[in-house]
């Protein structure tokens, strides 16, 4: 509704370049979370409630069980869909999947707010694709191993879709900072819905481990 009844402003020539430059800023964090994802999931911390404890595993030591980590997800079989294997590298697919998508729309980011590419009629379409695709990010605990991987690639993908939609259809830097701002909250949103997730994962395992 924004882009159809926004107020008619020249289209200023640093409105691009700007708008460009705060997305691949955003990307650039983006790729730097997934590398250090353990010290940026610090600022998202979920605190966990107790949860007791009803059956107890035989033959363990007061301790529990140890468990070592795979990339950033600890080696359970309960976080096994949360993985893929490359090369024998054991990785976490929604990481992945966020790392080839923030790659994929920084070559679009560049060609199309700094070249000047121009899609035409298409601005509606795009960010009709786009919602769907940061719908299918926001559950995208629901799917599994690569398919989480895609998913999360068409999520980041989806929010430069939109972006540049919005940018076809409004021709305005508001509209344009507005929709960056939806991205950031798009983004930590699912940031939390992944925290959440892992947290669910563990509050519902009968294993008495350290990760408890």
């Amino acid at each position: 509704m924004l882009a159809f009844y926004s107020p008619i402003t020249p289209d200023n020539f640093w409105r691009k370049p700007l708008i460009g430059s705060i997305f691949t800023l955003i990307c650039i964090f983006g790729v730097l979370a997934v590398f250090f994802s353990e010290k940026c999931s610090k600022f998202f911390y979920m605190h966990k409630t107790e949860k007791p404890m009803k059956l107890k595993a035989k033959n363990l030591d007061s301790h529990g069980f140890s468990f070592k980590f795979k990339g950033h997800h600890i080696d359970c079989g309960r976080f096994s869909t949360h993985v893929i294997c490359i090369n024998n590298h054991i990785i976490c697919a929604a990481c992945a999947g966020l790392l080839l998508g923030a790659l994929i729309t920084l070559v679009g980011n560049f060609f199309y707010f700094f070249v000047g590419f121009d899609i035409g009629q298409l601005g509606l379409p795009i960010i009709l694709v786009g919602q769907i695709g940061i719908l299918l990010g926001m559950i995208q605990f629901k799917f599994k191993g690569y398919l989480r991987l895609i998913v999360n690639t068409f999520f980041v993908i989806s929010s430069f879709l939109v972006l540049v939609g919005m940018d076809t259809l409004s021709k305005s830097a508001f509209i344009d900072l507005y929709t960056l701002l939806l991205i950031i909250f798009w983004l930590l949103t699912r940031i939390l819905i992944s925290q959440w997730d892992h947290w669910r994962i563990c509050y519902t395992c009968n294993l008495h481990c350290k990760m408890k």
